[in-house]
């Protein structure tokens, strides 16, 4: 399976109200090792993510009293770090970007394949502990007025500060990282969501998008992360 052992015991917040589901869900992911809590509404989810510490989080869209875009966004403003899958039936492109927007780090539409789903959750932890070292070695850094801090996930452009999602940091500190070279979806796929190349591509797009809203004065026209026709993306900066 999914490298069992490496992140045996990492505890995951399954959020999904549908039994069945939820049920064949909860008992796959303790064989694999996770310690699964479930909440089957949106209300319980927050209190479980209050009083307890949890590694990753599962989370539908649509659930009683919070839907999973709420509470994705509630949990982002106290901990920007978590990783967050979305799993749900909805599959509008603009679910998938509305979920990206308010932080979730990957999106999963149902119905799914459970070594696809495996496959997801651990590249997320793999990303979790890949950044941490990344981090480690350069915390900060600086280009023509903007500053990404990686350790407290932020990017500050003049007087705006944008807080950043791990993976959105992700992202960004693999093209810095790389900088001046042509970095391809299949790289950042694999790279850094842990992920076989042919799986989405989409994703990664998002992604690009999102980061150039925070760091290009005309993100229709970026300078500093730039398309390469169809080869990837190139960072380049004047530091």
């Amino acid at each position: 399976m999914m490298d069992k052992g490496k992140f045996s015991g990492s505890k995951i917040l399954l959020v999904e109200d549908e039994d069945a589901l939820a049920i064949g869900l909860e008992y796959n992911l303790s064989e694999e090792g996770y310690v699964v809590v479930r909440a089957d509404n949106g209300k319980t989810a927050l209190e479980y993510f209050d009083k307890q510490a949890f590694d990753l989080i599962i989370m539908d869209i649509m659930l009683p009293y919070l839907d999973g875009f709420e509470i994705t966004k509630k949990i982002r403003a106290i901990s920007p770090q978590i990783p967050i899958l979305i799993l749900t039936a909805r599959t509008a492109a603009n679910d998938r970007v509305h979920g990206l927007e308010l932080g979730a780090d990957d999106y999963l539409t149902k119905p799914f394949h459970l070594p696809e789903l495996l496959l997801r959750l651990n590249g997320m932890l793999k990303r979790k502990e890949w950044y941490q070292k990344r981090t480690a070695e350069q915390a900060i850094f600086s280009f023509d007025g903007c500053e990404i801090n990686f350790e407290k996930l932020t990017c500050t452009v003049g007087a705006n500060e944008f807080h950043l999602t791990q993976t959105e940091a992700m992202v960004l500190k693999y093209l810095i990282d790389n900088r001046g070279k042509i970095v391809s979806r299949k790289e950042l796929l694999e790279n850094v969501w842990s992920m076989p190349s042919a799986v989405e591509t989409r994703t990664v797009d998002n992604f690009i998008m999102r980061l150039r809203k925070y760091i290009e004065v005309d993100p229709a026209n970026p300078v500093y992360i730039k398309s390469v026709r169809s080869a990837g993306y190139i960072f380049t900066d004047s530091a």
